[in-house]
């Protein structure tokens, strides 16, 4: 995935392009993946870094949703269940079976868990990744050393998948780009083009890296921006209502042995009525979530101290060892982009997760809601729109059998899985210098060679880019990427002819970033 090849496609000013996407996030690579499907010509736009706003801020779960079928919403668990199960199909290097238990105090829980999993595994049907089942105290505490004791029953196992979330926007880029789409981070888009009758008929677009500035055409223009949708309806029509309620989700990461097992643990009643979820991921814990409605979207957006001290609070209360601000490594938050009901409601309660596809007078298609799970089915079901907007009838979507890049089913041990097939060309490259093959930090597994494949491969011009989507360092532990950065700062700017100033101003600006993600203790 090159991308000055990429941005030299802009120059044909000429070229008319199917679709063009505005946003890379899991909601605009879903798009181009399935646009590409079918054939058509792609071009997606995103402003800073793929995934770099709500997509690598999750959970990192592919999950049905056990809260939204205890919520009664049916249709929406069956649609993530299927793609959950495609998903481990076609990135089996990225999604993959993650075992939970849910830890029993009380006869009604065991009876209202039991059955409502029980429903949950019918509904895999095929793509099931195994049954729920009730285990004892014993066998609970075998499975979760650290989990509250006092009072346990027991505990309900069931299954649900896990991910690397901006690997995967990563991935789903390069499948496009391979695919003949045109792919491009750092590209802003400052106006939308239209004809004589208000028609969209295509884009300026600027090179946020180079200043320069380039129109494109496109018989279909999609607003995938997530949370910023809103900002992209407003360009098209200043009288635009608002059509996003943000709701804020917050995850702390600490070390692995306050879970002390394999298994993820689900806390399914929580103050905010939310569920809460202990995470293994990355030889790290990931605990969250939280649902805290905020007005204005932000791109880095900050923790809220009382959102710190709920998941503590949650979290301590059914662990043996209650965790404590000193023990968080990192801190993470994100923005969902819940689609705002018509009547302007403010309880998340009443804000729907599933996605709409909306279309303006102007054939602006603006693609709302949704979750990380149904990028795919999103993406679908907005290409479908496609004739709709131009009179022309696509092919058939072809998206739901495509292997994500990197696919394998031999896979190597270790962080390597997550390169999936690229892993043994990362491998060729740290051979070609003894310093390739140095650790980038004492604590974690990742080599300088990675620096060197995300610059050459996969459009990483910031260290940013590297240590908090390329490799996950920066959400793991934030002053460990603190103390990696100068190290990740040199090796991109031999690779990509930087001078001493950019790397002096990459370090500034990585810090004032990665400031944010560590704990006031």
């Amino acid at each position: 995935m090159n991308r000055e090849e990429n941005i030299n496609q802009l120059k044909d000013s000429s070229k008319i392009w199917d679709i063009a996407v505005i946003g890379g996030g899991s909601s605009g690579l879903g798009v181009a993946l399935d646009a590409i499907s079918r054939g058509l010509s792609v071009i997606l736009l995103e402003k800073a870094d793929f995934a770099k706003g709500t997509s690598s801020r999750s959970t990192k779960l592919v999950h049905g949703g056990v809260r939204y079928l205890a919520q009664g919403d049916v249709m929406l668990v069956l649609e993530a269940l299927k793609e959950r199960g495609m998903l481990l199909k076609n990135a089996p290097h990225l999604a993959h079976d993650q075992p939970f238990i849910i830890p029993i105090y009380t006869w009604f829980d065991r009876i209202q868990y039991s059955v409502g999993l029980k429903l949950y595994d019918w509904m895999s049907g095929r793509l099931s990744l195994g049954k729920s089942e009730f285990i004892s105290k014993k066998e609970t505490i075998k499975r979760i050393p650290a989990v509250l004791q006092k009072g346990l029953m027991g505990g309900v196992v069931y299954h649900d998948g896990q991910f690397d979330d901006a690997r995967l926007a990563l991935d789903i880029a390069q499948t496009a780009d391979e695919a003949g789409a045109c792919i491009l981070n750092y590209t802003k888009v400052s106006s939308l083009e239209k004809n004589e009758s208000g028609k969209i008929i295509g884009l300026k677009v600027q090179d946020v890296l180079s200043g320069k500035k380039y129109p494109l055409q496109a018989k279909m223009v999609v607003n995938a921006t997530g949370v910023f949708a809103d900002k992209i309806l407003q360009m098209d029509n200043p009288e635009a209502p608002k059509m996003i309620q943000p709701s804020q989700g917050i995850h702390l990461v600490m070390d692995l042995d306050f879970l002390g097992g394999t298994d993820a643990l689900m806390i399914p009643k929580t103050r905010d009525g939310r569920v809460l979820f202990a995470v293994p991921w990355h030889g790290k814990l990931v605990v969250g979530t939280t649902d805290t409605l905020r007005e204005k979207p932000r791109l880095e957006p900050e923790a809220l101290q009382k959102e710190i001290d709920f998941v503590l609070e949650t979290a301590g209360g059914y662990l043996t060892r209650k965790p404590t601000r000193s023990d968080v490594k990192a801190v993470f938050a994100g923005l969902r982009p819940l689609a705002r009901p018509k009547e302007g409601s403010t309880k998340t309660k009443e804000i729907s997760r599933s996605h709409k596809v909306i279309v303006s007078d102007s054939g602006l298609v603006t693609l709302t809601g949704g979750k990380w799970t149904t990028f795919r089915k999103m993406g679908e079901d907005t290409v479908d729109y496609f004739k709709q907007i131009t009179g022309e009838s696509p092919a058939s979507s072809n998206s739901l059998d495509m292997k994500i890049h990197g696919f394998t089913e031999n896979l190597l041990e270790g962080h390597w899985k997550i390169y999936g097939n690229d892993a043994k060309a990362i491998k060729a490259i740290a051979k070609e210098k003894a310093e390739w093959e140095e650790k980038l930090h004492p604590d974690f597994p990742n080599i300088a060679a990675e620096v060197i494949w995300a610059v050459r491969n996969e459009m990483a011009v910031k260290v940013e880019d590297v240590l908090s989507r390329r490799i996950r360092i920066l959400i793991l532990d934030a002053q460990a990427a603190i103390d990696t950065a100068p190290k990740v700062a040199q090796l991109m700017a031999s690779e990509l002819q930087k001078d001493e100033k950019w790397i002096s101003q990459e370090l500034v600006d990585f810090q004032k970033t990665a400031e944010k993600y560590l704990i006031k203790k």
